[in-house]
């Protein structure tokens, strides 16, 4: 991507200056947007439940992260998914597997660091998919996934969460870093609530990641996407 050719790759064994980003001018960007994955198992009522959230509220992305079950029962899962996220304008993405979102014509990919190369995506889902790359705490990794041709890079988990195990906390510093230097857009994941979502926006997240806190939330769903919803229009960057 051009924008990081001639860039020095971060080094991660420098700690990262947490008010890096306060010393330049915030170039803008678009509001930070709300970005729903999927709990690891669901059922035939998902499909409601996924409908009750995306009409509550503006989402922009839904990622289908389920584990457990072989290709074939997760496309036969995704199928009623994928229509109510094309209906709704909703930017469909498959977590970890290339080969089944190209099977689905899936929106896009999203990449944990084993899960393979974003080139290796592109060149399988062709110019308009959307690639997505983990990059936990480390600057050094997002910037190697943009020079791989990454649509997006995710940072996490900020907080604590039941979702999966983490070894990797980053600051919330690591988003404006990002935003300051690229126009790349990153995603920040792990344990985010209504409750602590604020201060990630503030420091340059352009999509919260969530997934307990809606389909767990005491409320029910929709009433979590409003809750976030009010969080992202309350909220504004640093800067």
């Amino acid at each position: 991507m051009g924008e990081f050719e001639g860039e020095d790759i971060a080094n991660d064994e420098v700690d990262l200056d947490p008010g890096f980003s306060d010393r330049f001018e915030r170039q803008f960007r678009p509001a930070c947007q709300l970005y729903l994955v999927s709990p690891p198992a669901i059922d035939a009522g998902f499909a409601d439940r996924l409908t009750a959230a995306a009409d509550a509220g503006s989402v922009a992305a839904f990622q289908l992260r389920i584990k457990g079950l072989d290709e074939h029962a997760i496309a036969r899962a995704a199928e009623p998914l994928q229509r109510i996220c094309a209906d709704r304008e909703i930017t469909f993405i498959v977590n970890d597997s290339i080969s089944l979102a190209k099977r689905l014509g899936a929106d896009g990919v999203h990449l944990g660091q084993d899960d393979g190369d974003p080139r290796d995506a592109r060149a399988a889902l062709g110019p308009k998919a959307q690639i997505g790359v983990t990059c936990h705490d480390s600057r050094h990794l997002a910037m190697e996934a943009g020079e791989a041709g990454a649509d997006y890079v995710a940072f996490g988990a900020f907080y604590p969460t039941r979702t999966k195990e983490v070894r990797h906390h980053p600051d919330p510093s690591i988003l404006g870093w990002w935003t300051t230097l690229f126009e790349l857009p990153c995603v920040a994941i792990g344990g985010i609530t209504p409750a602590n979502a604020a201060p990630l926006v503030q420091a340059g997240a352009d999509f919260l990641a969530v997934c307990s806190a809606v389909w767990d939330a005491e409320g029910g769903e929709a009433a979590a996407v409003k809750a976030f919803g009010a969080v992202l229009k309350d909220s504004e960057r640093n800067g």
